[in-house]
């Protein structure tokens, strides 16, 4: 990388960052790019080099915040643990890998419940194919199932994960981390009974 994009990339992680700040603070209809540019100490024509709206810093916000949780997998070996664990205590979910998500999520619910209200801009099927890439196809491989069907069976867990955790942000998290959690493993236990 050289300087100039160095320069580029750190000023959207700037942005990025007074984008999320300022959600903390108040509801997304209210922050304006004066906001944002005043927070990260850019001009508006540097605003208007990297995006063309708001919509579009949430979009690489919301990307942003789940790179950073993907790390937690790979830094804490997720998936050598899965490969490493025996068959029969290998499970899809575990609360191993789904509270620390769920924490990650209740610790930024601001930009999420944002994300939901425009679902638009939020992409939620596309972050979470890239979590259940570090789970669940490794655990497909480990159990077998055949290489045409993986992609069904992750969309079936996807979508269903997704929809919990849709309502439980709708319901302001009202719930613990570790009851949605608990209905999400066994929602899916009830689906491989």
């Amino acid at each position: 990388m050289n300087k100039s994009e160095s320069k580029y990339f750190n000023t959207a992680i700037k942005m990025d960052k007074a984008f999320l700040d300022l959600l903390a603070e108040k509801e997304f209809e209210y922050i304006t790019v004066k906001d944002i540019c005043k927070r990260a100490g850019v001009n508006r024509s540097t605003f208007y080099l990297h995006y063309e709206t708001i919509a579009d810093l949430l979009d690489e916000s919301v990307e942003y915040m789940s790179n950073g949780f993907l790390k937690y997998f790979s830094e804490n070996d997720i998936g050598l643990k899965i490969n490493n664990s025996p068959l029969d205590e290998l499970m899809f979910i575990k609360p191993d890998y789904i509270i620390p998500y769920l924490s990650y999520i209740k610790d930024n619910k601001k930009l999420f419940q944002t994300a939901v209200l425009h679902s638009g801009t939020l992409q939620l099927d596309k972050n979470y194919k890239k979590l259940f890439e570090y789970v669940f196809s490794p655990i497909l491989m480990r159990f077998d199932v055949p290489e045409n069907e993986r992609h069904y069976t992750m969309a079936f867990y996807i979508n269903g994960i997704i929809a919990l955790i849709m309502e439980w942000l709708k319901n302001n998290c009202r719930e613990s981390i570790e009851d949605i959690a608990d209905i999400i493993i066994r929602n899916i236990k009830s689906t491989e009974s």
